[in-house]
């Protein structure tokens, strides 16, 4: 790893700052510029992370950037990749990566076209408590999986977030929201999926937002479905069952649970790098998994709150940089996010139709990311 690439990110809005904090981590990237549709935005975060201020025009222009992350709303997600692509630039954009397999395609096209690189988040799966509940799974101390159980509930986003309108629009919801870490991580942990069925509705039709801010005491329209519980086959047989919504007050399910034939794994939430690790064996005799010597579990944020968190955003970045250099699949790669799109986008179409969805797509399992491929990305 040599080459130090040029980075920009488009869209200054909340998740940039994680980006922009976390960048220097990594010794083969480096942020030079943030550009935004609202001059303020990027001129805000410019001056608190001390990188150029510049429109989004600039910023696909630069000639001292190689890759741009694309962190703006979903709904350009692929139009404002289409166009980092179209620059010349590689591309790396947050989750979702796209809203459809058609769009994603249609990248695909455009970066073999000009022999560019396209990738996407979530990376929240390269963490250490993720990577080593892979590396129990994958050492067969725990059977076959054949099953298991994903939940991610709440009771929606308007109490926190400030602007909350776009995740209740097509596009959001916590499937496209939220699924992606769930997704991704399922497709990290037991390869591809083959084939979704699903349920999928809405609590109420408008929410009230609550978060400090100026759209405090307004309501938005909610134009997606709030809770869905859907049913995944993977192609390696194993059937998993997903309760998404954003209509639960409260709820007692784990985030993740995998059933083998030899024992069971609870994986912690696949929102964060790190977390408690637990297994059991066939009689159901539970261990708290101590956690291995892995970078990506080290917490670094939150110390001041009961569950200090992990965060390494710019992982999944760093790691396809480094693919351009090695010459092998990058983690977080196009194949990979396209097919999470279809998993999520299936599971909305079954609840729409009453379906059962054989997918369109497939992908390699991502490649494991042990401690010493964490090293090597980091300063």
């Amino acid at each position: 790893m040599s080459k130090i690439y040029g980075v920009g990110i488009m869209g200054a809005g909340n998740i940039s700052a994680a980006y922009l904090r976390l960048a220097p981590l990594f010794k083969n990237l480096d942020v030079r510029a943030v550009a935004d549709i609202r001059p303020e935005a990027s001129g805000a975060r410019a001056e608190e992370f001390g990188v150029a201020a510049q429109t989004p025009d600039e910023l696909l222009q630069n000639s001292e950037l190689d890759v741009i992350v694309n962190l703006t709303i979903p709904a350009t997600h692929f139009s404002v990749s289409k166009d980092i692509l179209s620059a010349g630039k590689h591309a790396y954009s947050e989750k979702p990566f796209v809203l459809s397999v058609e769009e994603g395609l249609q990248l695909k096209a455009l970066a073999d076209e000009y022999g560019l690189k396209v990738g996407s988040a979530p990376d929240t799966f390269l963490g250490g408590a993720h990577q080593q509940a892979r590396a129990i799974i994958d050492s067969g101390q725990l059977g076959k999986i054949a099953s298991g159980t994903m939940h991610v509930m709440s009771r929606g986003m308007e109490h926190w977030h400030p602007n909350p309108e776009f995740f209740f629009q097509p596009g959001g919801g916590p499937i496209l929201d939220m699924g992606p870490y769930y997704v991704t991580n399922m497709i990290s942990l037991l390869g591809p999926v083959a084939r979704v069925t699903a349920f999928t509705g809405m609590a109420r039709t408008e929410r009230e937002v609550t978060a400090e801010g100026p759209m405090k005491g307004s309501f938005v329209k909610v134009r997606t479905p709030t809770t869905i519980h859907a049913i995944l086959e993977f192609e390696s047989g194993a059937i998993v069952t997903l309760g998404a919504s954003w209509d639960v007050a409260a709820n007692g399910h784990h985030n993740i649970e995998l059933y083998g034939t030899d024992g069971s794994v609870f994986v912690p939430d696949p929102n964060f790098f790190n977390g408690d690790v637990t297994i059991t064996d066939l009689a159901g005799n539970r261990e708290l998994v101590t956690p291995w010597d892995h970078p990506f579990g080290v917490a670094n944020q939150d110390f001041d709150k009961p569950n200090p968190r992990a965060n390494y955003r710019n992982a999944g970045l760093s790691d396809m940089l480094d693919s351009i250099e090695t010459g092998r699949k990058a983690r977080c790669d196009l194949e990979v996010a396209l097919h999470a799109v279809d998993v999520m986008t299936s599971i909305l179409k079954s609840g729409e139709t009453g379906q059962v969805i054989t997918l369109s797509t497939t992908c390699e399992r991502p490649a494991a990311f042990g401690p010493d491929d964490a090293r090597a990305l980091l300063k």
